[in-house]
This record gives structure tokens, C-alpha cells and sequence, in this order.
């Protein structure tokens, strides 16, 4: 595929890291390629692309996901800087229901996280200016959206910095618990 995908002990997320071709003037690297994409994580269309700026280190967005019929599947890719990553599993019924997943996306590595529907995802900028981009496979539906908050005492993501030292916003630090989602997704075992 060009692209190198390794696994996670939870089914589903996926770190992919594209081929890089170089040569005197730089690289070229395949990041997405639908046939290719479609029989590795199941991933064929890309709907919607988001590009984020986040202008200072250890800004942190998350944690969010799109229920159904809404929901997203996402790559997530660094163009400028780095992020600690995050998708923890929402999937009821799952034997890694409510474990995430951690991944550190830098611009220089040129890696990018799959986190497909039933994730909640977030992630920590490690850098100021940092620049994101993802793919998305289903559109944004603001009335589809769900959050829980970052630092839930369930969940315990490990951001690796005092929850006090992240700039969050209003909106996250408002969401809910996680003893209070319910979640609107259901694991299917793979087959």
C-alpha cells in the first residue's frame, strides 16, 4: 500500500505511516488512496476534510464523537507540529468498552491515527501552532454531535500534563461525564 499500518490491542484504531518518497527536492507521500484505504481499515470515501490551528502548546480538543447515523470515521494527520492522540472505545458490548488508545502524530514522522466510528476522539497539542488536518467519511451534523469530558475520572486519559495547564474549551469543559453517556454505538466482533 506505500503506507505502513500497524494495530492497536483495541480492534479498530490504526496507526498508518505513508511511504515517504525522496529525493533532492523532498518527498512525496500517498496519505490516502480509496481502494487501498477501504481494504486496510474500511475507510473508501473521504466526505469532509477539517484543517485546525491550534496557536499554543497544550491545547486540548476533546473528547467528541457523531452518533448514528452520523457517525464519522477519521484520519488525522499533522502537517505543522505534534499532538498526543487519543480514541477510546464507545462501543457497548466491546471487551475494551471504555480503554483508549494513545498515539503521539508529529509533522516529521508524517504518521496519522484511524479512529473509526465508536471512538471518542481528542488530542493534545504538544506544540504551539499546531496544524491538523482530517479526513473525514460522513459529513458534519452538529445535532449528531456527543462529548464526554476530557478529563473523566472513568476514562483516565493520560494527557501527560495537569488537566490545569491545557487550554480547553468552554464547551468541552462543559460535557458530561461518562457515567452519563449512552452510547449509541454497539461492538460488532470482527469476523
Amino acid at each position: 500500500m506505500g503506507v505502513k499500518v500497524e494495530r492497536f490491542p483495541i480492534p479498530g484504531p490504526a496507526m498508518l505511516t505513508p511511504k515517504r518518497h525522496r529525493d533532492d527536492r523532498g518527498y512525496l507521500a500517498e496519505t490516502f488512496q480509496a481502494a487501498r484505504f477501504d481494504e486496510a481499515l474500511g475507510m473508501a470515501a473521504v466526505v469532509q476534510e477539517n484543517l485546525v490551528l491550534s496557536e499554543h502548546r497544550y491545547t486540548l480538543r476533546g473528547l467528541h464523537c457523531q452518533a448514528p447515523p452520523q457517525a464519522q470515521a477519521k484520519l488525522v494527520a499533522v502537517l505543522v507540529g505534534s499532538v498526543l492522540d487519543v480514541a477510546v472505545d464507545v462501543r457497548r458490548g466491546s471487551p475494551t468498552y471504555a480503554c483508549s488508545v494513545t498515539a503521539e502524530l508529529t509533522a516529521t514522522a508524517g504518521n496519522m491515527l484511524y479512529v473509526p466510528a465508536g471512538f471518542l476522539h481528542g488530542y493534545l497539542t504538544l506544540e504551539a501552532n499546531t496544524l491538523v488536518l482530517y479526513k473525514l467519511d460522513a459529513l458534519y451534523a452538529p445535532a449528531s454531535e456527543r462529548a464526554v469530558r476530557f478529563d473523566d475520572p472513568v476514562l483516565a486519559v493520560d494527557w501527560g500534563v495537569p488537566a490545569a495547564e491545557c487550554l480547553v474549551s468552554d464547551r468541552d469543559r462543559a460535557a458530561g461525564l461518562f457515567a452519563e453517556f449512552d452510547s449509541p454505538f454497539v461492538y460488532a466482533p470482527p469476523r
